[in-house]
């Protein structure tokens, strides 16, 4: 059934402050990302770290999450507004996160922490991959709540009609107006694919469970990193051709290759090589989170870098 998208992206306001649902999403996704941090590292499966020391790498991965997404946005997305504008690299308030700056990011930040923690990388990558998919999905899912994002017109029966889509004489309508538009079927046309959806289910639940099983047990270094770095540019890569591209690049080539598929198909070799060079690579097998004194908590199988 066709649905008029009609959500208040506000979920509350306190005084002048109005505190909206995408970024109670973010909140969400960290706070998921810890929980289950939690449970590993208690489970041991990122040795010598203890509770203490993986919270300094959520902060650090939370500040990598929010700068490079920031980052990557402006110069993938909005290079050319940036030239005229230089402020708006830091008017967050107004929109614009980009996930493959977001890992970029991530992947700056859990490098600084393994240096300190004197970790091999990917062991911290490999631990961190099954807790990020939550996010991803939370985060879809404020982009659906915020109207943004939203895929191409479609006559499917779960079509979304959002009226940030609409022409301009349906946008000037009121809410109640516009409903009344809606049950008398006169956006049907506008109907489009609830994208936003579509990667929450594939990038949220999906890679949740496939990771969360698959680091089950021990694995060989590169492999969890791998099996991430692969689901994740295939997931992103199909869903595009059903979402609607940024409207400042539209398609770069072909008439359907988008900016978002291009910066996924490096991340599907990523994967492919990940999981190539995982066959013949050591194993980190898990160590109590407190070990005796005099026990190398870093060693486990090729522990150490």
């Amino acid at each position: 059934m066709t649905v008029l998208h009609q959500i208040d992206p506000i979920a509350f306001s306190l005084g002048p402050l109005r505190v909206h649902w995408y970024g109670l999403m973010y909140l969400l996704g960290f706070g998921t990302a810890w929980w289950l941090g939690r449970q590993r590292i208690a489970a041991g499966r990122l040795p010598g770290v203890d509770a203490n020391g993986f919270s300094d790498l959520l902060f650090y991965a939370m500040l990598g999450v929010i700068l490079g997404g920031r980052l990557g946005y402006v110069l993938f997305y909005g290079l050319d507004e940036l030239l005229r504008d230089p402020l708006m690299i830091v008017r967050v308030w107004d929109g614009g996160m980009s996930f493959h700056g977001g890992l970029v990011g991530v992947l700056a930040a859990a490098w600084l922490w393994s240096r300190r923690q004197r970790l091999h990388f990917f062991d911290t990558m490999d631990f961190v991959a099954p807790l990020v998919p939550p996010g991803l999905g939370f985060g879809r899912l404020g982009n659906y709540i915020g109207g943004e994002l939203w895929g191409k017109p479609t006559e499917a029966g779960w079509g979304v009609v959002f009226p940030t889509g609409l022409p301009e004489r349906f946008q000037q309508l009121d809410p109640a107006a516009l409903r009344a538009q809606f049950e008398a079927g006169a956006l049907d046309a506008w109907a489009r694919h609830p994208s936003q959806l579509y990667q929450a289910c594939l990038e949220g639940l999906v890679m949740f469970v496939a990771l969360w099983w698959f680091s089950s047990r021990p694995r060989p270094r590169y492999a969890v990193s791998g099996l991430f770095a692969l689901l994740y540019g295939v997931f992103r890569f199909l869903v595009e051709f059903v979402r609607v591209p940024d409207a400042q690049l539209g398609y770069l080539a072909f008439g359907w290759l988008t900016m978002g598929q291009v910066l996924s198909l490096p991340l599907v070799a990523l994967g492919l090589y990940l999981l190539w060079r995982s066959r013949h690579a050591p194993v980190l097998e898990p160590l109590p989170a407190a070990p005796a004194a005099g026990v190398d908590a870093r060693a486990g199988k090729g522990g150490r870098p």
